[in-house]
């Protein structure tokens, strides 16, 4: 059980007072200590579905003890790691996590340059300076712990719970010196009972994309499950989830988001139960047609965990059925010719596992690079499938 200070008070997740003790602590905007280690890990709360939540802060993981349920895997094991002191940078005395975007949050005159996220270079940079926008989906998924899975949460994570977690995280993040809730929309789950209170708060949300004269305009960033693609009479139409009108994206546009996700996108339409997300950036015109600027796109699992191959799927399918934590790795801005773990279990014992797949067209500099990444976590044991090899081998 883990045990928490809130300002003199120590209190355990599991006594009858802790929701009682969160609920003041989260009015009174106390920072909740983890006593995991032996100094305090600070933690912040959140509210989830009515529920108030204690929720570790932005790249706090590994400050956690790894027996902790709060403990998350090295940043440098996935596409997190560049990105740390460059794109991402934490403020020591918030815990908010100030990002610098490599895309535009404004539009100057009226043309659409709707353009999908930039091609993934083969060369490894030793910096990364900005986020592109699928690593801004991908930071969001990761800070608001959707990489993470047991079997007691099956059936508990839905699209409301998704929406909450991201919106969450959302409020640790500084973009252009305001939060990014601010300009983030994310469509509520649907209820017929609630359509007018829904349909009034979007349209209080939608307010801050809507064109309202000459001269450059402020864009919002949406993350939302795509639902299908239609044609329309010039580009396509996205259609999402719980939103009852399209988002428009131009002809060429949509030929360079069918090429450059042409992976997700099959990987999505041959299983029913797997979900298409899609970031982007989008403005209203002054006659309300909603139009894409930039997108991106990855597909997860029923559980909502991202995967990028057949192999990935499939040891999370494996996974899925069991008690302990897994953490899916993201891969961010990395080239698919860049390693990284899989899954990490965290709470494995005698020591936390960290997964890796092995593509057939793997060649000599990516087993360097993955030498050199498993000898510089000694302490995390190496799983390795090699897919050329054939079939998964036997999980740790």
């Amino acid at each position: 059980m883990r045990q928490f200070l809130i300002g003199s008070q120590t209190i355990g997740e599991s006594s009858p007072e802790f929701q009682a003790q969160l609920e003041r602590a989260y009015e009174q905007k106390l920072r909740p200590l983890c006593r995991c280690q032996e100094t305090p890990v600070p933690m912040y709360i959140a509210r989830v579905d009515g529920q108030f939540l204690i929720k570790r802060m932005p790249l706090s993981g590994r400050d956690h003890d790894a027996g902790c349920s709060s403990y998350d895997p090295p940043y440098e094991l996935s596409g997190l790691g560049p990105l740390i002191g460059n794109a991402i940078q934490i403020d020591a005395a918030t815990g908010a996590a100030m990002l610098k975007l490599d895309f535009s949050l404004s539009k100057r005159g009226n043309r659409s340059v709707s353009k999908t996220s930039s091609e993934q270079s083969d060369t490894v940079r030793s910096t990364t300076k900005k986020l592109s926008i699928k690593a801004m989906l991908h930071y969001l998924w990761e800070t608001g712990e959707l990489t993470e899975w047991t079997s007691i949460w099956a059936g508990r994570r839905g699209w409301g719970r998704v929406r909450s977690s991201l919106l969450n995280a959302a409020r640790q993040m500084i973009v252009r010196g305001g939060p990014l809730s601010d300009i983030l929309f994310i469509p509520e789950v649907f209820h017929q009972e609630e359509r007018e209170g829904i349909s009034t708060r979007r349209a209080a949300m939608l307010a801050g994309a809507q064109a309202t004269g000459p001269g450059p305009r402020k864009l919002m960033m949406t993350v939302a499950e795509v639902k299908e693609f239609s044609q329309a009479r010039d580009g396509h139409k996205i259609m999402v989830r719980h939103l009852p009108f399209p988002f428009m994206i131009d002809e060429s546009a949509w030929q360079r988001l069918n090429a450059r996700y042409e992976t997700d996108l099959e990987l999505w339409r041959s299983n029913e139960e797997s979900h298409l997300i899609a970031i982007a950036t989008f403005g209203i015109s002054g006659v309300g047609i909603a139009t894409i600027e930039e997108v991106a796109m990855m597909v997860v699992n029923e559980n909502w965990i991202p995967f990028e191959t057949v192999q990935e799927q499939r040891l999370l399918e494996r996974l899925s059925g069991l008690k302990r934590r897994s953490v899916k790795g993201l891969r961010f801005d990395l080239s698919r010719a860049q390693p990284i773990a899989s899954v990490t279990l965290p709470q494995a014992q005698p020591a936390p596992v960290a997964m890796f797949i092995v593509p057939t067209n793997a060649d000599e500099d990516f087993e360097v690079a993955l030498n050199e990444m498993i000898a510089a976590r000694a302490e995390m044991t190496p799983w390795i499938w090699r897919v050329a090899d054939g079939e998964m081998p036997r999980l740790p």
